[in-house]
């Protein structure tokens, strides 16, 4: 069965202490969600959308053996942005642009996700994939557009992995997800 579900990236509670977790960071070290060490990063300030009215959504699909995509896919884009830029903040809107202006951030990303579950049979599923794409929409400081940078990430997991972690194959994805939008975020010349 597969579902398709077009979900903005949400939870500011959740990244806001996940990036408290990460401001111990030593420069020149790498933390624990694998980012770049200090001196590797570009050294810009950028934000990350998270509507504080989408928190707690979650992505789920019956028949898939409760695979549940929610934080994972929200951590995913955060996890992307640390690996790229120095400073990494969360904010609720992209159209405070009076704040963002104020607060010197270069880069506005606004993160669209579309998910996808599917396992090959309701009643015997020796395999779970979890297959994602993130759209995300970049923005100057003022508002208007700079470009759009997109990435897709798959995850699977068999019946004796998920059967105990029915988040497996959703996190396997987010992970994969994070590693690719990152390297399209470097590869874009107008996101330095």
């Amino acid at each position: 069965m597969n579902i398709d579900r077009i979900t903005t990236f949400a939870g500011a509670v959740a990244a806001a202490a996940a990036l408290a977790g990460c401001a111990g960071t030593a420069p020149g070290s790498t933390n624990a969600a694998g980012t770049q060490a200090q001196g590797q990063l570009i050294q810009k300030k950028v934000a990350y959308v998270m509507s504080a009215g989408d928190t707690g959504r979650q992505a789920y699909a019956p028949g898939t053996s409760g695979d549940i995509a929610s934080r994972q896919l929200e951590q995913s884009g955060l996890d992307a942005l640390r690996a790229v830029y120095a400073d990494v903040v969360v904010v609720p809107s992209a159209k405070d642009t009076a704040g963002i202006q104020a607060a010197g951030i270069s880069y506005v990303f606004t993160p669209q996700i579309k998910a996808d579950f599917s396992a090959p049979s309701p009643f015997r599923q020796p395999l779970t994939v979890f297959n994602t794409e993130v759209v995300c929409i970049v923005t100057n400081p003022a508002g208007s557009e700079l470009t759009r940078v997109k990435a897709n990430g798959a995850g699977k997991a068999e019946f004796d992995e998920f059967r105990y972690d029915p988040g497996l194959a959703a996190r396997r994805a987010s992970s994969d997800l994070s590693a690719k939008l990152s390297d399209e975020i470097r590869n874009n010349t107008l996101l330095r």
